[in-house]
């Protein structure tokens, strides 16, 4: 992969080496060299980046959106070269790229050094186990080819790449000229190490682990034979070889490895075939079989690296998907143990994660997988996590290891069921969730339904915002990261009190839908009632019986939900109560239909 920031010559260096290694056309390069000049550079060089077939292309307004890969053949070996972007809002292709590198030719301009960006991108290449580096100080042209202009970043670098334990050596270059590059410069003379493609040709190939066989399913096929297919990740298997699936930990033994031209006596890492089990087990798409002797740990909490690719940050305690292979679950960071200083290195506390943030956290999932540590496997230890409204990629992120508590605590079965709790009652459990804005009424019309309902003998109980910030929540304030833990608290404990078949109203501001929609997933389907408390802001600052938001206005109560904090109004409430119509009493009646339903 190559990487660096911006404009300090990764698409010209690849261009440079495909017209050296004979990629490109001499009257093909003649083109580009024109088309550069009227679309490239402010100084009018030639810019290699405008190569066909996709080849990022650095014109209009000079930004490289997607990874771009490219091949070329030296004298000894072939190469798959990635281009990342070196703008810093598209990180994201950076850590794509780097999760499938085997070496990070990383680009400074040799008049500007080593910048905030070169350090994150060798951050960001040692945590997807990229092991080794080269230093290109480009733009020796520039320079002058100094030497003075280049030992201060071969040193600095070399401390760099000593702190992230990577391998690394530092080369003078001119992708612009191609010096260096394929062979020795003459203007350069006081440099004696070896040129680009040479160091290329020596770098010894990435060891082959001598891993137990694993394979994460992809697709069951049920098309004439029941076949679980997949890639293999590591190790081989056999006809014969004895495996666990799991997370279930059942055994069998594999009768057929078959691929599109056959079937195979065995089939090893990066492989793709469809295996067929002697024996009928629950394997499905996201289970991993493994060689019996030796599966992979299974857990449901982990101790990750986290590389925050959205513009909405990172809030513990927001439930986010994660994808480790083939496998997606519910997922929420539970702790963010430190940041990353990038220009430092030094750990720093950190509350939420922006944009290209790099942190140590802790993550819990909705159920255990199974997985490797990263750096023993890419493919069981690396994922992603997506947001569960947008289904954007949300972040990057390398299993470290499984917490302790992850191996120490299991769920204890419980002998009285919440549907027997719940008929004892005579009533079936709900969760009635009151959400809007401050003053809109929320915990007037839940005080009224709890009354209505005690009248009819049903067993309730209401929880308020204001009373549970006055215990169970007292620790919390009002930032965003705040407010999602305040409400996954809440949640959890309205689920206690469901499981124990109780009517739970809920009055929360609550103002986001993450929230809302990851309490509705802890319950069964029928029993959460999201109710929209609706008033205009305007009616909501006339009524203010708290005199917040006067204060809000006045400055003297930051981050105000529908002030200077925002209010996600639900999209699909159950009910829907219009506050400026309806008087309390009558919006209370519908909501104790609702509920008696």
């Amino acid at each position: 992969m190559t990487c660096g920031s911006v404009d300090d010559g990764k698409s010209t260096l690849i261009g440079r080496l495909l017209f050296e290694c004979g990629a490109v056309p001499e009257d093909e390069l003649a083109a580009l060299h024109e088309d550069s000049r009227r679309h490239g550079t402010q100084r009018g060089e030639p810019d290699y980046a405008l190569l066909v077939d996709g080849l990022s292309a650095e014109r209009e307004q000079g930004i490289t959106i997607d990874v771009a890969y490219r091949y070329f053949a030296g004298p000894e070996r072939s190469y798959i070269v990635a281009d990342t972007p070196g703008h810093e809002q598209y990180t994201r292709n950076l850590a794509t790229a780097a999760s499938r590198a085997e070496l990070a030719l990383l680009l400074v301009d040799a008049r500007k050094g080593i910048v905030t960006q070169t350090r994150r991108h060798l951050h960001i290449a040692s945590l997807f186990g990229v092991g080794r580096a080269v230093l290109l100080v480009n733009k020796m042209d520039a320079a002058d080819y100094s030497e003075a202009a280049f030992r201060p970043l071969e040193a600095e670098f070399s401390r760099l790449a000593d702190r992230h334990g990577i391998e690394a050596i530092a080369i003078p270059v001119s992708a612009l000229k191609g010096e260096n590059l394929t062979s020795p410069s003459s203007r350069m003379g006081w440099y004696h190490g070896p040129t680009l493609l040479s160091f290329l040709e020596t770098v010894p190939p990435p060891e082959s682990a001598d891993t137990p066989f694993r394979m994460p399913v992809q697709w069951v096929n049920r098309a004439g034979f029941r076949g679980f297919c997949g890639t293999i990740a590591g190790g081989f298997v056999s006809p014969g070889s004895e495996v666990r699936i799991l997370p279930g930990g059942q055994k069998s033994i594999v009768s057929r490895v078959v691929t599109m031209d056959g079937e195979l006596e065995t089939a090893k890492a990066g492989q793709a075939v469809a295996l067929v089990l002697a024996d009928e087990v629950d394997c499905t798409r996201g289970s991993v079989i493994a060689a019996a002797y030796a599966p992979p740990e299974v857990a449901d909490q982990f101790e990750v690296d986290l590389v925050w690719m959205d513009e909405e940050p990172l809030l513990p305690g927001r439930s986010y998907l994660l994808k480790l292979g083939a496998a997606t679950v519910g997922a929420t960071i539970t702790e963010l143990k430190h940041q990353v200083d990038i220009d430092s290195g030094q750990h720093v506390a950190a509350r939420t994660l922006e944009l290209n943030g790099i942190a140590v956290a802790s993550v819990s999932l909705d159920r255990p997988l199974p997985f490797a540590p990263y750096l023993e496997s890419r493919e069981l230890g690396g994922f992603i996590l997506i947001d569960r409204i947008s289904n954007a990629t949300s972040g990057a992120g390398m299993i470290r290891f499984a917490l302790r508590r992850s191996h120490n605590i299991r769920w204890q079965h419980l002998e009285v069921s919440r549907d027997a709790h719940a008929a004892i009652k005579n009533q079936r459990a709900k969760v009635v969730w009151f959400t809007g804005l401050s003053a809109a009424g929320k915990s007037t019309i839940a005080n009224i339904v709890e009354r209505k309902l005690l009248a009819l003998g049903k067993h309730t109980f209401l929880l308020d915002g204001d009373n549970l910030r006055h215990g169970l929540n007292r620790d919390l304030g009002f930032t965003d990261a705040d407010r999602v833990e305040n409400i996954r608290r809440a949640g959890e404990v309205a689920r206690l009190m469901a499981d124990a078949g109780l009517i739970v109203l809920c009055a929360f501001i609550s103002p986001f839908r993450a929230e809302r929609r990851m309490i509705r997933q802890l319950l069964p389907p029928g029993e959460f009632i999201e109710v929209f408390v609706d008033v205009p802001l305007k009616e909501a600052e006339k009524r203010d019986p708290k005199g917040l938001y006067r204060k809000a206005r006045a400055g003297q109560l930051p981050s105000f939900t529908g002030i200077d904090s925002p209010y996600e109004v639900p999209e699909q409430a159950e009910i829907r109560i219009d506050t400026t119509s309806l008087s309390a009493e009558e919006a209370a009646e519908l909501v104790v239909e609702a509920v008696l339903r």
